[in-house]
């Protein structure tokens, strides 16, 4: 059981990556995700990031959001858009 508000069963760290893995069953041409490792440990951000970084070379389009990624996590993005002062 996943809980909510009321019921408090997983951590939000295996909430973020149930969700991700949800979204990763449809089998989705495009994934737009938020702060994906916001909140997790490092390497589990890093496992989540290479996992999304395989389903791009796969074909799938992921655009994400990512403040202050660890040097490993920012080697694995091909692309970047870098804002700065939000510009």
């Amino acid at each position: 059981m996943i809980g909510g508000f009321t019921l408090k069963s997983i951590s939000g760290g295996e909430r973020k990556r149930t969700c991700i893995g949800y979204e990763l069953i449809t089998d989705p041409n495009l994934m737009l995700l938020d702060e994906p490792t916001s909140g997790l440990d490092s390497s589990t951000a890093y496992r989540i990031c290479k996992l999304l970084k395989k389903e791009a070379e796969n074909g799938m389009t992921i655009i994400a959001t990512l403040h202050q990624p660890s040097g490993e996590i920012f080697d694995l993005f091909d692309r970047l858009i870098v804002l700065h002062d939000g510009f």
